[in-house]
């Protein structure tokens, strides 16, 4: 049983487009285009290309990261983790409540670098 309706309707989705490819597959072909014989080994056919799945891929490239130092010294200054706590509590387009910033051992953690 589905239980999420998104996941319902994206089933509903891939469903539909592979009933669309099975039918475009079993169209005729278009007017005026004779289908060569599938009995006569001399008719002609047109030749077999090959595209590689790999043609287009993209390697892996290091993503340059800064400093783990400076991303918590960030954390540290905007309020730490209690600022992020805050902002999942507020309701989707709410403005996030602003609490000064405290310069005590507690606000930093216990932490003195």
């Amino acid at each position: 049983m589905l239980r999420h309706p998104t996941t319902a309707f994206g089933v509903l989705i891939a469903a539909g487009l592979v009933c669309g490819a099975s039918l475009a597959a079993d169209a005729p072909p278009a007017v005026g285009t004779a289908r060569p014989d599938p009995l006569d080994a001399r008719a002609s056919v047109p030749p077999v290309t090959h595209v590689s799945p790999f043609q287009r891929y993209r390697g892996h490239r290091d993503v340059q990261v800064g400093s783990w130092k400076d991303a918590n010294d960030t954390v540290t200054r905007i309020g730490g983790w209690r600022v992020y706590a805050r902002e999942a509590t507020v309701p989707e387009g709410a403005a996030v409540p602003q609490q000064p910033q405290q310069q005590t051992p507690r606000a930093t953690g216990g932490h003195q670098h």
